[in-house]
């Protein structure tokens, strides 16, 4: 039987202000434990929460961003259950009046066959709610710490229609979201702090079914890596257990990256296992058409909006522009280079972040806004590229790691002077020096003309060395190497030894 995979997910983003959703306590990550829990955050007798202005504000933003109708009145509930780490008892959250829904998110994604589809992924809700503790098992011998910090940190829950099909479109979407809360700057986006974890929903059923099969959820997710394997893990293990007979119970299941698994947790509760009832302390949030609009008006260029106008603007491919929007700071650094390189520096300035630049980030494990080389320092080097103070190949080998290096201070003038690596870009000049040579080694010239290779290729690392590496600008070459390839002498490298060919070609003519 032929097997249809069916996924939501749920996204807790934890949202960039710099208090906690119902008081003034900070959200600051690594503080000692339980020293940012106030009485507020406890529920403690005889205090009121206070709605954060900034985390309506990040919602409404992410709304708009993804096309989503704005709630004019939304309410909050509690969300009733006991766990340890919720001092209350229970956890002020959105349910049936969120404050953003609909909307959906576009993703590119990767076939089997490694071709590229789209896919839009319609979303259900967004809804604001506070953040619970954290249970510490690792530190306590045969018990439990609870650190309270986390409490009341202000979160926004996405929650996608089950419309994914696969693991890697449950990937590319929670890699979407990501970038997308990040370039609007409502969340940090750092999945080791906590700060973007996901919860997949996966079920299985007969392919073509229109009945969803039984869901198990998974929690706490924070890489995208685990997320893959979670899921394919969790797929297999539905199918095998429905084609030997049993029945998929709902259930809550953690993933264990050591072993690749998922296990059960505990049953999994619906809605009204929450005793969910609006929240007598706050009242209805209430967001009128003005304050969105001037939401909007604040709103930064969208990815999507930047990809067409790098395309319109700049001549950039539909996938240039699209990997250069793939973060905020990517995008910021490539035009930063282009307004210092100049509009026909736009390609070159793209293949350079795609290539050699993103090549060293992976590498040293680093972000692109610390990278030793800032945009007008990659810009200067692009700039003697395209007038042929050097060429590509020697900035890429020898400029450009230097510049990295912090070497004469990272700038390319600089760096070319000091190591000699200008190119010549007088022909004469390069005539001469090699007539030098050839006058200096004038016993190689005569057993070349004898048929010696060998003395060929002595030369020619005469020519190499006397012209340190034979550097020389292209768009001025003034001889036909058509013409010299064509000759049995022309194995030399470079264009020093196509010079070298066409002088001893006419010395021996002459």
């Amino acid at each position: 039987m032929q097997w249809e995979v069916v996924i939501g997910l749920e996204t807790h983003t934890q949202l960039s202000t710099a208090s906690k959703i119902f008081s003034g306590t900070s959200t600051a990550f690594g503080a000692a434990p339980n020293t940012q829990a106030s009485p507020v955050d406890l529920a403690l007798p005889g205090v009121l929460p206070v709605l954060n202005r900034g985390a309506v504000e990040r919602a409404i933003q992410f709304g708009l961003a993804i096309g989503a109708t704005i709630a004019p009145r939304s309410i909050f509930a509690r969300k009733n259950y006991f766990y340890p780490d919720l001092p209350k008892g229970y956890q002020i959250s959105q349910y049936e009046l969120p404050v953003v829904q609909g909307g959906s998110i576009s993703i590119q994604v990767e076939g089997k066959k490694g071709e590229t589809y789209e896919k839009t992924v319609q979303l259900t809700r967004a809804h604001l709610e506070e953040d619970a503790g954290k249970s510490l098992h690792e530190d306590f011998a045969g018990m439990t710490g609870i650190d309270l910090n986390r409490a009341g940190t202000p979160l926004l829950e996405i929650v996608t229609e089950p419309d994914m099909r696969s693991s890697a479109e449950a990937v590319a979407y929670a890699k979407a979201l990501h970038a997308l809360v990040m370039w609007l700057g409502i969340c940090d986006g750092n999945m080791q702090e906590g700060s973007f974890r996901c919860d997949a929903n996966v079920s299985v059923r007969p392919y073509g079914s229109p009945k969803l099969g039984t869901r198990r959820e998974i929690k706490n997710l924070n890489s995208f890596r685990f997320l893959q394997q979670a899921i394919d893990y969790e797929v297999q293990w539905q199918i095998a257990e429905i084609e030997d007979g049993r029945e998929i119970q709902q259930a809550t299941v953690l993933f264990d990256p050591d072993t690749g698994e998922t296990r059960a947790m505990r049953t999994k509760e619906d809605a009204h296992d929450y005793r969910y009832f609006p929240d007598p302390d706050l009242l209805p949030l209430e967001i009128d058409t003005a304050w969105i609009e001037r939401v909007r008006s604040e709103l930064p260029e969208l990815p999507v909006a930047m990809q067409a106008r790098l395309v319109s603007q700049y001549g950039l491919s539909a996938y240039d522009a699209s990997v250069l929007t793939a973060s905020k700071a990517l995008a910021n650094y490539f035009e930063a280079v282009v307004g210092e390189a100049g509009v026909a520096n736009a390609k070159p300035a793209a293949n350079w972040l795609m290539g050699d630049v993103s090549s060293l980030l992976n590498r040293e494990g680093i972000a692109l806004e610390a990278a030793p080389v800032k945009p007008a320092q990659l810009a200067k080097l692009l700039v003697r590229i395209a007038d042929g103070t050097v060429s590509n190949n020697t900035a890429k080998k020898d400029v450009f790691p230097a510049m990295w290096a912090g070497e004469e201070g990272g700038d390319a003038d600089a760096i070319i002077a000091a190591k000699g690596l200008k190119q010549m870009s007088d022909s004469g000049e390069l005539e001469k020096i090699i007539d030098d040579v050839l006058a200096a080694n004038a016993k190689s010239v005569e057993e070349f003309r004898a048929g010696k290779e060998k003395a060929f290729n002595a030369l020619v690392g005469q020519a190499m060395k006397a012209t340190k590496g034979g550097r020389y600008q292209q768009n001025r070459w003034p001889y036909d190497e058509t013409s010299a390839l064509r000759t049995r002498d022309c194995s030399a490298p470079g264009r020093v030894g196509f010079l070298l060919v066409s002088l001893l070609c006419r010395r021996k003519e002459e």
